[in-house]
């Protein structure tokens, strides 16, 4: 009977060691969200769930010195597109997730 406990006990400890452990993050755990340091993503526009609503991001594109910012929708891939002029240039703008803004012509 002391094998058979003894044996359960090593059984139960096994397991709850290995679901305990979990595996590395799909994503990097050291890029934000939304960026607070000002730096813009190279990779931007970055993909990904965006909270963000229409005039959330309509807000943010002309905080970021655009104007005449219309025609914004989200895309499948969770990017807020539009047009939109910044220095003299229109363009096709875009905000992502972390708060990185693009302009494309």
């Amino acid at each position: 009977m002391k094998k058979i406990a003894f044996g359960l006990a090593a059984v139960l400890v096994t397991a709850t060691t290995a679901f305990a452990q979990s595996e590395a993050p799909k994503t990097s755990q050291t890029t934000p969200a939304v960026s607070s340091s000002g730096e813009q993503n190279p990779g931007a526009p970055v993909g990904g769930k965006n909270s963000f609503t229409e005039a959330q991001a309509k807000s943010r594109i002309e905080e970021a010195g655009y104007t005449d910012v219309s025609g914004l929708k989200l895309d499948d891939q969770g990017i807020w597109r539009g047009m939109g002029s910044k220095d003299g240039k229109h363009g096709n703008v875009a905000l992502d997730f972390q708060g990185n803004i693009t302009m494309s012509q």
